[in-house]
């Protein structure tokens, strides 16, 4: 696995709009404040052509500008790291215009994105060797005060949080987060308050499970393995396409085993549950070690006695690996920064826990 050099001190932040560009409020209010408060820090900005662009259906350019344009950027010598202006609905579109073989040809460089951003977040690390960051877009940089959650992302580009296994600065590279107190349900972000903070107001409650059976609350445990997902709808959209190279990234690895991180957007549970059907049917799931589950978007949610949990455990239950659900992992915020094909681990106890990655 590879893995990218941290930003510098005065380096130089890339952003691109392969999904959505930042051009109605509140996202463009909330990007042009992140711009700010990044070079009020120090840092250069470069943006790239498509930053502010809506002429595209569901992404801010067309296929091909939106590939074109995520392609040199990752690739330029004159950003040292790519952060995503945003998510959208159709950046799977813009796959065939992404050139890989120079993406996996380039310098390593940290790509930060989340949502519609798993289509570049995955593939760079199932089809690359290539660590990402699954975490907050650009204007999540824009809100005032930060978030702890958005200090700990930017730590990760930073290498600020980073533990050296050795106390020269050699050796081994890891990270640990924990997770937060609260969770936000309902946003104060508007078109007239771009840069508000989170309204966190719902205390964090995480279900623990050993297969499908259900652990007591002060249940403690630990596993390990490397760190591969995303957002749900994205990889079932990838399963099957020439793009889908998992049964390979899972063998180059097996020797890890795998902790798969799984959330979802517009997915509702019978949606969820489909979706899960599908990665287990396609040889997805091999190798196991354990699951850590996001708070889905339609949180509570249940259908005809389905509810977000059966969704996923009436699926992966047979495999009696440690599942632990409603971390702080996607579209409910906050969300911790996930380092994409790291090795990681996953410490529970309680109601607590944390999710360590080591960049081996």
């Amino acid at each position: 696995m590879r893995y990218a050099e941290f930003l510098k001190k005065n380096g130089t932040i890339g952003f691109a709009a392969p999904s959505f560009g930042c051009a109605a409020q509140p996202y463009k209010g909330a990007f042009d404040n992140a711009l700010k408060n990044f070079k009020q820090m120090g840092y250069k900005c470069m943006l790239g052509p498509n930053c502010y662009a809506a002429e595209g259906i569901g992404i801010s350019s067309t296929p091909k500008k939106c590939g074109e344009e995520l392609t040199q950027m990752y690739c330029s010598s004159e950003n040292d790291v790519l952060i995503s202006c945003g998510g959208g609905e159709l950046m799977c579109e813009t796959l065939e215009y992404v050139d890989f073989d120079a993406v996996k040809n380039a310098e390593p460089k940290w790509y930060l994105g989340y949502s519609d951003n798993t289509n570049f977040t995955f593939l760079q690390t199932t089809l690359c060797d290539t660590a990402s960051v699954y975490g907050m877009c650009a204007g999540a940089f824009g809100m005032e005060p930060w978030h702890k959650s958005v200090d700990d992302t930017f730590s990760v580009l930073t290498g600020r949080g980073a533990v050296y296994s050795k106390s020269d600065g050699s050796g081994c590279v890891s990270f640990k987060f924990n997770g937060y107190d609260k969770w936000e349900k309902e946003s104060l972000k508007s078109e007239e308050c771009p840069t508000a903070s989170m309204n966190v107001t719902e205390p964090r409650v995480i279900h623990v499970f050993n297969g499908d059976k259900r652990q007591p609350e002060n249940t403690s445990l630990n596993f390990s393995g490397r760190l591969i997902g995303g957002c749900m709808d994205c990889l079932v959209n990838l399963l099957g396409t020439k793009y889908d190279r998992v049964s390979q990234f899972n063998e180059r690895y097996k020797e890890d085993g795998f902790i798969w991180f799984l959330e979802s957007c517009d997915l509702n549970v019978f949606a969820i549950r489909r979706a899960m059907w599908q990665m287990d049917n396609a040889g997805w799931f091999k190798y196991l070690k354990g699951f850590i589950i996001g708070r889905p978007l339609v949180f509570g949610q249940e259908l005809m006695g389905l509810d977000q949990y059966d969704a996923v455990l009436g699926i992966i239950g047979k495999y009696n690996v440690p599942v632990v659900m409603d971390i702080d992992l996607g579209h409910l915020s906050p969300t911790m920064p996930i380092i994409c094909g790291s090795l990681g681990e996953v410490s529970v106890d309680g109601n607590d826990y944390s999710v360590g990655m080591r960049l081996v």
